[in-house]
Protein backbone atom coordinates (compact mmCIF):
# COMPACT_ATOMS: atom_id res chain seq x y z
CA UNK A 1 0.00 0.00 0.00
CA UNK A 2 0.55 3.70 -0.69
CA UNK A 3 0.30 5.58 3.23
CA UNK A 4 0.45 8.68 4.31
CA UNK A 5 1.14 9.58 8.41
CA UNK A 6 0.38 12.70 10.10
CA UNK A 7 2.21 12.70 13.22
CA UNK A 8 5.08 11.06 12.43
CA UNK A 9 7.49 12.57 15.12
CA UNK A 10 5.33 11.26 17.76
CA UNK A 11 5.76 7.92 19.65
CA UNK A 12 2.44 6.15 17.82
CA UNK A 13 3.29 8.03 14.76
CA UNK A 14 6.52 6.47 14.75
CA UNK A 15 6.08 3.31 15.16
CA UNK A 16 2.99 3.66 12.21
CA UNK A 17 5.86 4.26 9.87
CA UNK A 18 8.32 1.70 10.98
CA UNK A 19 5.58 -0.96 11.08
CA UNK A 20 4.48 0.23 7.69
CA UNK A 21 7.97 0.20 6.22
CA UNK A 22 8.76 -3.48 7.87
CA UNK A 23 5.51 -4.53 6.00
CA UNK A 24 6.52 -3.50 2.81
CA UNK A 25 4.63 -0.43 2.49
CA UNK A 26 5.59 2.67 0.75
CA UNK A 27 5.41 5.61 3.30
CA UNK A 28 5.04 9.46 2.92
CA UNK A 29 6.05 10.49 6.60
CA UNK A 30 4.87 13.99 6.81
CA UNK A 31 7.22 16.09 9.80
CA UNK A 32 6.91 19.81 11.64
CA UNK A 33 10.94 19.08 12.45
CA UNK A 34 12.42 16.87 10.40
CA UNK A 35 15.47 16.68 13.67
CA UNK A 36 12.70 15.04 15.50
CA UNK A 37 12.16 11.95 13.00
CA UNK A 38 15.09 8.90 13.56
CA UNK A 39 13.28 6.75 10.91
CA UNK A 40 14.83 5.71 8.30
CA UNK A 41 13.91 2.47 5.61
CA UNK A 42 13.09 1.46 2.09
CA UNK A 43 10.58 3.09 0.58
CA UNK A 44 10.33 6.15 3.09
CA UNK A 45 9.83 9.80 1.66
CA UNK A 46 9.77 12.29 4.19
CA UNK A 47 8.16 15.69 3.61
CA UNK A 48 8.44 19.21 6.14
CA UNK A 49 5.03 20.95 6.24
CA UNK A 50 3.45 23.16 9.40
CA UNK A 51 -0.16 21.65 8.28
CA UNK A 52 -1.50 24.55 8.64
CA UNK A 53 -2.04 25.39 4.85
CA UNK A 54 -4.43 22.10 2.70
CA UNK A 55 -2.64 23.31 -0.52
CA UNK A 56 0.78 22.44 0.91
CA UNK A 57 -0.54 18.62 1.90
CA UNK A 58 -2.17 18.07 -1.37
CA UNK A 59 0.38 16.34 -2.60
CA UNK A 60 1.55 14.52 0.49
CA UNK A 61 -1.94 12.59 0.32
CA UNK A 62 -2.26 12.83 -3.52
CA UNK A 63 -3.20 8.99 -4.78
CA UNK A 64 -2.36 7.36 -1.58
CA UNK A 65 -4.44 4.20 -0.34
CA UNK A 66 -4.85 5.96 3.15
CA UNK A 67 -3.96 8.41 5.32
CA UNK A 68 -3.04 7.44 9.14
CA UNK A 69 -2.82 10.44 11.83
CA UNK A 70 -1.13 10.39 15.22
CA UNK A 71 -1.54 14.04 15.66
CA UNK A 72 -2.92 14.90 19.14
CA UNK A 73 -1.79 17.65 22.02
CA UNK A 74 1.90 16.93 23.67
CA UNK A 75 0.31 18.82 26.70
CA UNK A 76 -2.85 20.85 27.98
CA UNK A 77 -1.83 23.67 26.86
CA UNK A 78 -1.98 22.70 23.13
CA UNK A 79 -5.61 21.67 23.20
CA UNK A 80 -7.22 23.04 19.91
CA UNK A 81 -4.32 21.34 17.60
CA UNK A 82 -5.84 18.43 16.82
CA UNK A 83 -8.85 19.81 15.65
CA UNK A 84 -7.10 22.59 13.86
CA UNK A 85 -4.03 20.58 11.73
CA UNK A 86 -7.15 17.82 10.94
CA UNK A 87 -8.95 20.24 9.11
CA UNK A 88 -6.50 21.06 7.24
CA UNK A 89 -5.66 17.14 6.13
CA UNK A 90 -9.38 16.76 5.42
CA UNK A 91 -9.23 19.57 3.27
CA UNK A 92 -6.41 18.45 1.40
CA UNK A 93 -7.58 14.66 1.22
CA UNK A 94 -10.96 16.15 -0.49
CA UNK A 95 -9.28 18.18 -2.91
CA UNK A 96 -6.94 15.32 -4.25
CA UNK A 97 -9.94 12.59 -3.51
CA UNK A 98 -8.31 10.21 -1.36
CA UNK A 99 -11.12 8.65 0.97
CA UNK A 100 -9.74 6.36 3.65
CA UNK A 101 -8.55 8.12 6.85
CA UNK A 102 -7.59 6.63 10.50
CA UNK A 103 -6.61 9.10 13.07
CA UNK A 104 -5.70 8.71 16.71
CA UNK A 105 -8.74 10.33 19.49
CA UNK A 106 -8.91 8.68 22.81
CA UNK A 107 -11.23 5.95 25.49
CA UNK A 108 -13.03 9.03 26.84
CA UNK A 109 -15.06 9.62 23.71
CA UNK A 110 -16.15 6.08 23.19
CA UNK A 111 -19.35 4.59 24.70
CA UNK A 112 -18.83 2.86 28.40
CA UNK A 113 -19.45 -1.02 27.61
CA UNK A 114 -22.00 -2.73 28.82
CA UNK A 115 -21.97 -4.07 32.61
CA UNK A 116 -18.38 -1.82 33.16
CA UNK A 117 -17.19 -2.06 36.59
CA UNK A 118 -17.86 0.96 38.33
CA UNK A 119 -14.40 1.37 39.36
CA UNK A 120 -13.74 1.93 35.50
CA UNK A 121 -16.81 4.16 34.72
CA UNK A 122 -15.29 6.42 37.96
CA UNK A 123 -11.59 6.47 36.68
CA UNK A 124 -12.66 7.11 32.79
CA UNK A 125 -14.83 10.01 34.02
CA UNK A 126 -12.51 11.52 36.28
CA UNK A 127 -9.90 11.49 33.52
CA UNK A 128 -12.50 13.09 31.07
CA UNK A 129 -12.62 16.28 33.89
CA UNK A 130 -8.83 16.39 34.39
CA UNK A 131 -8.27 16.56 30.87
CA UNK A 132 -11.27 18.06 29.78
CA UNK A 133 -9.78 20.97 26.92
CA UNK A 134 -7.89 17.76 25.69
CA UNK A 135 -10.76 16.08 24.85
CA UNK A 136 -13.09 18.59 24.25
CA UNK A 137 -10.13 19.38 20.92
CA UNK A 138 -10.49 15.40 20.29
CA UNK A 139 -14.47 16.04 20.81
CA UNK A 140 -14.40 18.90 17.83
CA UNK A 141 -11.62 16.58 15.70
CA UNK A 142 -14.35 13.80 15.86
CA UNK A 143 -16.98 16.34 14.13
CA UNK A 144 -14.79 17.71 11.82
CA UNK A 145 -14.63 14.06 10.72
CA UNK A 146 -18.29 13.47 10.72
CA UNK A 147 -18.50 16.34 8.48
CA UNK A 148 -15.95 15.01 6.12
CA UNK A 149 -16.34 13.26 3.24
CA UNK A 150 -13.77 10.78 3.77
CA UNK A 151 -14.33 7.27 5.02
CA UNK A 152 -12.63 7.67 8.66
CA UNK A 153 -11.67 5.88 11.86
CA UNK A 154 -11.14 7.28 14.84
CA UNK A 155 -9.12 4.70 17.15
CA UNK A 156 -9.34 5.54 20.89
CA UNK A 157 -7.20 4.32 23.09
CA UNK A 158 -6.85 5.06 27.02
CA UNK A 159 -3.79 5.60 29.08
CA UNK A 160 -0.19 4.99 26.44
CA UNK A 161 2.36 3.09 27.43
CA UNK A 162 6.14 2.58 25.77
CA UNK A 163 6.30 -0.86 25.42
CA UNK A 164 7.24 -3.41 22.38
CA UNK A 165 4.28 -4.53 20.27
CA UNK A 166 2.63 -7.54 21.33
CA UNK A 167 -0.04 -7.70 18.96
CA UNK A 168 -2.50 -8.93 22.04
CA UNK A 169 -5.14 -6.35 22.52
CA UNK A 170 -9.25 -5.89 21.96
CA UNK A 171 -11.20 -4.08 20.27
CA UNK A 172 -14.41 -2.62 19.87
CA UNK A 173 -16.54 -0.94 17.26
CA UNK A 174 -18.60 1.78 18.23
CA UNK A 175 -17.45 1.86 21.52
CA UNK A 176 -14.67 0.57 24.44
CA UNK A 177 -13.77 -2.62 25.20
CA UNK A 178 -14.37 -3.76 28.97
CA UNK A 179 -12.52 -2.16 31.42
CA UNK A 180 -9.97 -0.41 29.23
CA UNK A 181 -7.25 0.73 31.10
CA UNK A 182 -4.20 0.76 29.18
CA UNK A 183 -2.65 0.16 25.73
CA UNK A 184 0.91 0.31 23.88
CA UNK A 185 1.95 2.99 21.09
CA UNK A 186 2.86 0.03 19.40
CA UNK A 187 -0.41 -2.02 19.56
CA UNK A 188 -2.06 1.10 18.98
CA UNK A 189 0.03 1.55 15.65
CA UNK A 190 -0.56 -2.00 14.50
CA UNK A 191 -4.17 -1.69 15.38
CA UNK A 192 -5.08 1.07 13.09
CA UNK A 193 -2.16 -0.82 10.24
CA UNK A 194 -5.00 -3.58 10.41
CA UNK A 195 -8.24 -1.67 10.31
CA UNK A 196 -6.89 0.12 7.02
CA UNK A 197 -9.01 -2.39 4.86
CA UNK A 198 -11.82 -2.86 7.42
CA UNK A 199 -14.72 -1.94 6.15
CA UNK A 200 -16.50 -2.32 9.68
CA UNK A 201 -14.68 0.02 11.15
CA UNK A 202 -15.55 2.89 8.72
CA UNK A 203 -17.34 5.90 9.99
CA UNK A 204 -16.95 4.98 13.79
CA UNK A 205 -14.96 5.16 16.59
CA UNK A 206 -12.93 2.29 17.48
CA UNK A 207 -12.04 1.71 21.21
CA UNK A 208 -8.47 -0.37 21.91
CA UNK A 209 -6.89 -1.79 24.93
CA UNK A 210 -5.41 -4.71 26.42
Amino acid sequence: MKLTVFGATGGIGQEIVRQALAAGHRVTAVVRDPARFPVTGRGLEVLCSDLKDPRDLRPAVAGQDAVLSGLGPRRRSDAGITARLTRSVLAAMEAEGTRRLLVVSAAPLGTPPEHEPLLDRVMMSVVGTVLKPVYDDLRMMESELARSATDWTAVRPPKLLDKPLTGEYRMAVGGNPRSARSIGRADVAHAMLSMTHDPATLEQGVGVAY
